[in-house]
């Protein structure tokens, strides 16, 4: 098999460029269609031709601006943002099969949302997000805790133990809930749902797209880190640094996500897991695209359970935990052919070391 190298400034490097920017625009020009038809899916009839020429009736126009476009932009703004500080978490964690649903940092972020729900249920929106995110960075930082103390002889043990801490977690909170007659307030915040987004009540959410411009702004640091502390260190850059930031962003991001359109599962795992087996692992390459995917993924999602059960609504929670779980473990249970090639080749020892540093 012949492999041809290119060289940055090379006409065969800039043809692949020229490809990728195409490809990328493709992708946007897909998650636009798919917000215009998100736009028009509903129970209030609203014709495409008459928004574009402009002659909607009052009741139209209402529905378009107080309850469809907010939704719409909500879909994408979650969906983008959960997508990216998965691909944060994973880097961070170094373990592909990390998020904030299999790190215990969703369930802490409702643990704390319930509980300032309970101490002060008056206080502001952006207060009660800010203690989620407290709870939600607690509970990250305590998931990798747990992992420097034990043994880790494989990828998969490091979301398993995640999906057990988080299952503490949340019986613990579904406990407390129970005991101050809160459960089904606490089934909204744990099952994501965009029936109840209208306008004034989803602007918080504009504030995960200053953390993803942060997180396109510090992706080198990110990546360097992602190769481990003594690497990062040896390189002059502050690793504890550079960690607590992403971490920060991904509980603060989490937690907004979580106060206004509830929990969207195994999103951020899939969807940087599907982008890496096509672009790589270089994060400020990849984040464009594990944005775009991730809007699309939920705006597909959220057509599907508004279309599948008409003029009914399956929440989007529901749909992306049965889509992604799905993916989930065909992730889990399929390896690409060139990663099962090279752990074939290797003799048993190092495999098992191999191993070792994989899952760490």
């Amino acid at each position: 098999m012949r492999v041809t190298v290119s060289s940055p400034g090379s006409p065969g490097s800039a043809t692949a460029r020229s490809a990728g920017t195409g490809r990328l625009i493709a992708a946007v020009a897909v998650v636009l269609l798919l917000a215009g038809v998100s736009l028009f899916v509903g129970v209030s009839d609203l014709d495409p031709l008459r928004v574009l020429t402009g002659t909607l009736t009052d009741v139209e126009r209402q529905t378009l601006v107080v309850s469809r476009l907010p939704r719409t932009i909500s879909i994408v703004l979650a969906g983008a943002s959960i997508a990216i500080v998965g691909l944060v978490m994973q880097m961070l964690v170094r373990n592909k099969f990390v998020e904030p649903a299999t790190a215990g940092t969703s369930e802490s972020a409702a643990f704390g949302l319930l509980v300032v729900t309970i101490v002060s249920p008056g206080m502001p929106l952006v207060g009660k997000m800010v203690v989620a995110a407290v709870f939600a960075l607690a509970g990250t930082m305590l998931f990798l805790r747990i992992l420097r103390s034990i043994p880790l002889r494989s990828v998969i043990v490091v979301p398993l133990v995640g999906m057990m801490l988080g299952a503490v977690i949340a019986a613990v909170t579904t406990f407390i809930a129970y005991r101050r007659q809160m459960t089904q307030t606490l089934s909204s915040w744990l099952t994501g749902d965009f029936s109840g987004v209208i306008q004034n009540r989803y602007e918080l959410l504009w504030l995960v797209a200053i953390a993803g411009i942060l997180v396109y702004v510090m992706a080198d640091r990110f990546t360097v880190t992602g190769m481990g502390e003594e690497f990062t260190t040896n390189l002059g850059l502050n690793y504890r640094t550079a960690m607590n930031v992403g971490l920060g962003l991904v509980a603060v991001v989490t937690a907004l996500v979580i106060v206004v359109v509830g929990s969207l599962p195994f999103l951020g795992l899939v969807v940087p897991n599907i982008v890496s087996r096509f672009v790589g692992d270089n994060l400020r390459r990849s984040l464009p695209w594990v944005a775009l995917l991730g809007a699309g993924f939920v705006l597909a999602c959220d057509i599907l359970g508004r279309i599948v059960r008409f003029p009914y609504e399956v929440p989007i929670g529901v749909v992306v935990g049965l889509v992604g779980s799905g993916v989930f473990l065909y992730l889990l249970l399929y390896e690409p052919r060139d990663r099962r090639e090279v752990r074939a080749r290797r003799p048993a020892r190092a495999r098992d070391r191999a191993t070792e540093v994989d899952a760490r």
